[in-house]
């Protein structure tokens, strides 16, 4: 079972990851496109990251936003090192 990160360890991890916050026990960041083509294409980039990590995000999308939030289950449903790892890749996308 994944080990869940204290908030001192996420916090430190935030400083690397721009417009990511911690709320709730997730990561969770808002993407934001010119349209719906432009935020469909980013979620499937996403999804095939998150494929690549063995690792899966909550993505909630409305037009041309993209909303990531991602815990780790193993792990009681908190922040570990996958979730900062995969929302590293992900942010290396836009």
């Amino acid at each position: 079972m994944p080990t869940p990160l204290t908030d001192a360890q996420i916090t430190e991890a935030l400083t690397q990851l721009p417009y990511w916050s911690h709320q709730n026990n997730r990561l969770t960041r808002d993407y934001k496109f010119a349209d719906f083509n432009e935020a469909l294409g980013f979620i499937v980039r996403v999804g095939l990251l998150a494929e690549q990590h063995n690792h899966h995000p909550e993505i909630f999308n409305v037009y041309s936003t993209v909303n990531i939030s991602l815990n780790t289950h193993d792990a009681d449903g908190k922040v570990t090192h996958k979730d900062i790892d995969l929302a590293n890749a992900i942010q290396k996308l836009g």
